[in-house]
């Protein structure tokens, strides 16, 4: 087990964990004194603090040698879980995202189950592990997803930046989560259209769920967003000139 108090490093008053600093708090304090992740995140549940998400968190040696992940996940109901920053975040989803976590692990496991692991995943599974990995969900109105999908940075950051009162940003990849651990202008989401009326992350979670086909998702819809960007979110993109480095705000594809 990784030493209490690794998990210090996280500033729970960062914007981008507005939604999971409730849980998020009860888990670490659970680490802090003793606990192991998957100990702490079972812990929530049984306590009444989370809903069941369906799955039961596992310490990492439960995983059988040579049996895929996924195929464990579903199969066990169960999510291996080491003591480290990624599988914190992975379960701190689960208990938030417990409909689409759910899905997406079942397309994991059927499409395993087709054709095998395999050296490559094909477009569905490739899709799947960025969404999960890296994803978020951006509710907003439509002109905001227009800029941002032809990479017209100053015009959905600075022309448009009133409209960003009305659009939410919901971060649901662990890795991602992990990455802003420690801020940097570079660190940047595949971000999937969401409709602008969902106001919860449970209406997100429902819509990610139902409302996303695998076909749709294996087309990987996403558009690359450079998180720090977003208005509310880091205190240096108040100035318009934040969103002149070319290395981080790429220009548009054949620009």
């Amino acid at each position: 087990m990784a030493p209490p108090g690794n998990l210090a490093p996280i500033d729970w008053q960062r914007p981008w964990l507005a939604d999971l600093a409730a849980l998020g708090r009860r888990a670490a304090a659970l680490v802090e004194q003793g606990a192991c992740v998957a100990e702490a995140l079972n812990a929530l549940v049984a306590a009444g603090h989370a809903p069941d998400p369906g799955v039961r968190f596992v310490p990492q040696q439960a995983l059988p040698p040579g049996l895929a992940y996924e195929q464990f996940v579903y199969e066990q109901c169960s999510v291996p879980t080491r003591d480290n920053l990624h599988d914190f975040f992975n379960g701190l989803a689960w208990l938030h995202w417990p409909l689409a976590k759910g899905r997406l692990n079942a397309w994991q496991h059927d499409a395993i189950a087709r054709a095998g692991v395999g050296a490559v995943r094909g477009p569905l599974r490739d899709a799947i592990t960025l969404l999960d990995e890296n994803g978020a969900l951006l509710c907003a109105p439509a002109p905001l997803h227009r800029a941002l999908a032809a990479r017209q940075w100053r015009q959905a950051f600075v022309e448009l930046r009133p409209l960003w009162r009305q659009a939410r940003l919901l971060p649901f990849g662990h890795a991602l989560l992990e990455k802003l651990v420690a801020p940097r202008k570079s660190i940047t989401a595949h971000v999937l259209q969401a409709p602008d009326a969902i106001a919860t992350i449970a209406g997100a979670d429902a819509w990610l769920a139902q409302g996303l086909g695998a076909e749709a998702l294996a087309a990987k819809p996403f558009n690359p967003v450079p998180v720090l960007g977003v208005p509310g979110w880091w205190a240096g993109n108040e100035s318009p000139c934040f969103y002149d480095d070319p290395l981080v705000f790429r220009p548009p594809r054949g620009a």
